[in-house]
């Protein structure tokens, strides 16, 4: 029988800076992997590791445990290393003390809403035993309480399981390094499955509380509404006045409704095209604490629709959400809402990125991401009215993609614009979202809410609200494995894995992507793709010049010019494997895989100059060293 300090299920993994000398040692660059030009040998301290001034010296300072380092020499059993790349080596470790980090990678917990908690065995082999057994499901369940007891067969191998509260890399860093992974098929459909072995450490114990439903008295929800306030909308803005006036009443004298919060944003089109629409974005009413529900109602009352017809049947829907993303205050005094909503009411399609009448740069895919990393759930209710007969298929698509959250759906079309059907979904939807705080307040939920996507919503956002709250972190775990998808369902995501990436590589990513798209536009027209090629390669060796960017013009693939550290990761994109030859034969897909890149570009923009993203390693690193865990998913 395993013992409750080999299975240890919740635990805290928090970032420590350890503060470094930077004296006595060459300013020289550490070792590069072989075979590269810019990526540089990395190791992660094991707990008890111990800094020497030597080799074989006097103790210097104990190193925290999974601190990363650069490695500057190998000096037989010992490493001369340091935690910058740019200050040196400041002092030597045994090797027996590290763990070899090939790449930059790590893996973050995905909310476990929606699907088991996974579990994390001690080998390879334990793992793939488990994904092809015949009872799985089962299978899977007894391991989990059975690891919740501490009464584990040891032949299991299980090392761990995954936490019952959500674990928020941005809210709460932590390092899970990727050591190794290999591919392969889910034996349920086929799909892909990333086997990755994967190391974590605990710096305090945190233990599972009692029933989740138990533990929000602080939760509270905060529900921006975005609403189209063009012309054709205005009787679906009284409907939604009198369904959420209808929830507001229902919930008036009940604690509940003090922990129900409403906002609104208004958004039409570009008033550089068409003045007389007033405004592109507006606040209809700042999300607060301090201000009564009825105040919201108030200011849906005052609500007009424009006058006047904006440019063409889409209207910029995502610089609305972009809008109640960025500039409503979730963390009000400190206090932050464990429910986020931000519930989207239109009749028409957002516009591209590509629409010169757009504001934002970034599309319905990378706005979902940004979105999702911030807690934030974005929810459509879409009016297929007649006069947009065809635009339907498109503003579906779009909002379909931009309208998730942790691997739910929340897109809900009303079709002909019914205006009685969509009160009756704003009501439904407004209902479940008051259930969230219900039922962790304990409380029994609305007869009226049977969405399980919206209960699952619920969960999720409690587990990541208790995970924050409580500072809940990853399981300890020396060296494990554990699968990217749940393996009792392969299309739901488990872990997510993360470039763990420099301001500066970031910076230099998006030079080399901006220089791309400069090529990309210039030769767009040409009769010979050839030259957009040839061009790129011109460009690069331009940039060669500076010593920060380590590029070579002599490259055959797209991926290779944007950087060292994209080669070899466990994922594909749209410009890895995009050689010479296949983009001459790529035809209209050119256009596409062009305008892909520039949303990335703008996205990437948003995160270096957002100064929350940023952790530091280590006490003395620089502005450039600062890092950001980037989901694969939105690599280049």
């Amino acid at each position: 029988m395993a013992s409750n300090v080999t299975i240890r299920i919740f635990t805290a993994i928090a970032l420590v800076v350890a503060p470094f000398a930077t004296s006595g040692f060459a300013q020289d660059r550490p070792l590069l992997v072989e075979g590269t030009q810019s990526i540089f040998q990395r190791v992660i301290t094991k707990s008890g590791a111990v800094l020497h001034d030597a080799r074989g010296g006097n103790v210097a300072s104990a190193l925290p445990a999974f601190q990363p380092l650069y490695v500057y020499a190998h000096d037989g059993d010992w490493l001369s290393v340091g935690p910058s790349a740019a200050l040196g080596a400041t002092g030597f470790v045994p090797e027996r003390q590290t763990v070899d980090w090939r790449q930059n990678i790590v893996a973050s917990f995905t909310n476990s809403a929606g699907r088991n908690r996974q579990v994390l065995f001690g080998n390879r082999e334990a793992l793939s035993w488990l994904m092809n057994h015949e009872a799985l499901p089962e299978m899977q369940a007894n391991l989990v309480s059975d690891a919740d007891l501490g009464t584990v067969d040891p032949a299991r191998s299980v090392v761990a399981v995954e936490p019952l509260e959500y674990v928020d890399i941005r809210e709460r860093f932590y390092l899970m390094p990727i050591l190794d992974y290999e591919m392969e098929l889910h034996p349920a459909d086929y799909s892909p499955v990333l086997l990755m072995e994967v190391a974590s450490l605990p710096l305090e114990d945190m233990h599972a509380g009692d029933n989740l439903a138990n533990r929000g008295e602080d939760f509270e929800a905060g529900l921006v509404f975005v609403i189209d306030t063009t012309q054709s909308m205005d009787p679906y803005i009284r409907r939604t006045r009198k369904a959420v006036a209808a929830i507001i009443e229902g919930i008036r004298q009940s604690d509940v409704g003090s922990r129900v919060h409403f906002g609104g944003i208004g958004f039409r089109d570009n008033v550089d095209a068409v003045p007389e629409l007033g405004y592109r974005t507006e606040v209809i009413h700042e999300l607060s604490r301090d201000d009564p529900p009825e105040a919201f109602l108030d200011a849906l009352d005052a609500t007009d629709v424009a006058t006047i017809s904006s440019v063409g049947f889409n209207e910029d829907a995502l610089a609305g959400i972009e809008d109640a993303i960025r500039l409503t205050d979730w963390e009000q005094d400190g206090q932050p809402f464990g429910g986020r909503y931000v519930v989207l009411i239109t009749d028409a399609g957002p516009k591209d990125p590509r629409d010169p009448n757009a504001r934002s740069a970034i599309g319905a895919r990378e706005l979902q991401v940004l979105a999702e990393e911030d807690g934030i759930a974005l929810l459509t209710l879409h009016l297929q009215t007649q006069a947009g007969s065809g635009n339907h298929a498109y503003a579906e698509a779009r909002y379909r993609e931009m309208s998730q959250y942790s691997d739910l759906e929340f897109y809900y079309p009303i079709p002909g614009g019914d205006e009685v059907a969509f009160e009756w979904q704003v009501h439904a939807l407004v209902d479940a979202l008051t259930d969230h705080v219900r039922v962790a307040m304990g409380e029994v939920p609305s007869a009226t809410s049977e969405d399980p996507d919206l209960e699952q919503l619920g969960f999720a956002m409690r587990l990541r609200f208790i995970g924050d709250v409580e500072g809940v972190g990853a399981p300890e775990v020396i060296r494990s494995w554990v699968a990217d998808r749940a393996l009792e369902d392969p299309t739901k995501a488990s872990m997510t894995p993360r470039l763990l990436l420099t301001r500066n590589e970031l910076s230099a990513m998006a030079s080399i992507l901006q220089e791309i798209l400069t090529v990309a536009e210039t030769t767009q027209s040409s009769d010979d793709p050839s030259r957009f090629f040839r061009q790129v390669r011109d460009a690069v060796s331009r940039l060669a010049v500076n010593p920060d960017l380590v590029v070579s013009s002599d490259f055959e693939t797209l991926g290779g010019v944007v950087g060292e550290f994209l080669e070899g990761l466990p994922y594909r994109s749209q410009i890895m494997d995009l050689s010479e030859e296949r983009w001459i034969n790529a035809g209209t897909e050119r256009r596409e895989i062009i305008d892909g890149l520039r949303q990335k570009l703008s996205l990437y923009r948003r995160i270096h100059n957002n100064p929350a993203n940023w952790t530091a390693l280590h006490e003395n690193a620089t502005d450039g060293e600062y890092v950001y865990a980037m989901p694969f998913s939105v690599l280049p």
